[in-house]
């Protein structure tokens, strides 16, 4: 078992989104290396972004904790596992830190995940058009912490002109330390589109800007408090739960198992990036072999018999997506002889016969599936969903669920009719495409809540 004293942590959460998480995540992450620890990061939420942050920019080990998708224990062993041969953890928080996965409910919320964890929490506060009335929010945001989580602040957007003073106001007034402040900065260092924030590998000299970031913070952070705040927990995991890793075999899901390790081909690029750390640490521990490829540089398939495409942004790559003539080919043959292939969302998208980017360009995909994917004026489906088989497929027997979830302002001609997907609400509709051993979806699935579909995606 895990205790307290072996894995100092902290949340860095917020009033709402918007209010500089992810920016001051990653300045802390980029201190506490320079200060010598060996960090972990975490990102609450099904989110792919801002991990990518943490994993591609900082070159840290970035997992999800998500309640709807892993449960309590699938938490708290994410959590375990990223701790091994590391000295602290850090979590971004997912929305506002009460905003859970129903508007009635802290269930799932940062909140919620930093008492399944024992973590305490550093709330960042956007200052932005507010001096005195910081201190109302932030008290605000203490009594409802019925656990006492919240033990330390960050000043976002702060003006110098009232910094110490607001800073000494807030402490005196709700013995809450303030840590540390980042003042307005002049420029803009993370932008937003229609998933979210844009992708790290677009925003030119990251690094050089995450270091200013961090470089302003740390001359206000106390760094004392901050390690003190992340050695006040408790246990990963108490007496009770299980604490011992599962392993996912295709052999214990009463299924074949092969002598060699099957080849699985993880499409990995521009237009396709959406990967969960436990679904890659599943396959692996099933027995795969990753080998990652690109449908937009590369010319052709590796060397693989089975293909994953993820999510990502295909839609701004559509045009280099549909000149990849030889690329689109070997996928279409492959499919058609069978190739075990799981796709979601972008992936799915690029199965389709067509594909129009934001600028409303039509350009060809693989063609494998009927449908042409195109830019919607708002939001599609949107949040946790769990896909119900309603007939026998490959991967999944009629009635077995998987969990997932949805998050797209594109939809496609034909979403498919071969599951059922049903939101934590009761509201449901149809989905998933299914030919041969192609099975492909909006949804984006976390495997380990049905490790027997991928024993099976392996078997096959």
């Amino acid at each position: 078992m895990i205790k307290a004293k072996d894995f100092p942590r902290f949340m860095i959460c917020a009033p709402s989104s918007g209010s500089g998480k992810t920016l001051i995540t990653c300045a802390l992450l980029r201190i506490l290396e320079k200060h010598g620890y060996k960090c972990a990061s975490y990102k609450c939420g099904p989110d792919y972004i801002d991990p990518m942050f943490h994993s591609k920019v900082l070159n840290i080990p970035s997992r999800n904790l998500d309640l709807f998708l892993m449960g309590h224990n699938g938490i708290k062993k994410a959590l375990v596992k990223g701790s091994i041969n590391k000295d602290i953890g850090v979590m971004e928080g997912v929305m506002g830190f009460y905003d859970g996965m129903k508007a009635d409910s802290v269930k799932g919320s940062s909140y919620d995940i930093c008492a399944i964890t024992g973590t305490p929490a550093i709330l960042v506060v956007n200052c932005k058009g507010m001096s005195k009335s910081v201190i109302a929010l932030i008290k605000g945001f203490a009594d409802y912490d019925k656990k006492g989580l919240i033990k330390g602040v960050i000043l976002n957007n702060i003006s110098s002109m009232v910094a110490d003073s607001l800073k000494k106001d807030i402490e005196d007034e709700l013995n809450i330390p303030v840590i540390g402040m980042l003042p307005k900065l002049a420029e803009s260092f993370l932008e937003s589109r229609h998933l979210g924030l844009v992708m790290p590998s677009e925003i030119e000299d990251i690094l050089a800007k995450i270091d200013r970031v961090s470089g302003i913070l740390e001359q206000s952070l106390d760094m004392d408090k901050l390690i003190n705040i992340a050695r006040s927990i408790g246990d990963i995991l108490r007496p009770g739960d299980v604490d011992e890793e599962t392993s996912y075999s295709i052999k214990a899901a009463g299924l074949s198992h092969a002598t060699e390790p099957v080849r699985v081909g993880v499409a990995m690029d521009e237009a396709f990036c959406f990967y969960y750390e436990d679904n890659l640490d599943l396959l692996k521990e099933m027995g795969a072999s990753i080998t990652f490829f690109s449908p937009i540089h590369d010319p052709k398939l590796p060397e693989v018999s089975r293909i994953i495409l993820g999510g990502g942004y295909p839609e701004l790559h559509a045009g280099e997506l549909s000149q990849n003539v030889s690329m689109k080919e070997d996928i279409l043959r492959a499919a058609n002889n069978g190739m075990p292939i799981l796709a979601e969302c972008g992936g799915f998208m690029y199965l389709q016969e067509r594909l129009s980017s934001p600028d409303k360009e039509t350009y060809e995909m693989v063609g494998v599936l009927k449908g042409s994917g195109s830019m919607r004026d708002r939001l599609g489906h949107f949040g946790y969903v769990t896909v119900r088989s309603t007939s026998d497929n490959p991967y999944l027997k009629v009635a077995e669920e998987i969990r997932a979830h949805e998050f797209h302002y594109y939809d496609t001609s034909d979403n498919g009719d071969t599951c059922l997907l049903t939101k934590p609400s009761g509201k449901s509709w149809t989905g998933i495409q299914v030919y041969k051993n192609v099975f492909a979806g909006f949804a984006h699935l976390y495997y380990p809540s049905r490790p027997e579909m991928i024993a099976r995606f392996l078997a096959l």
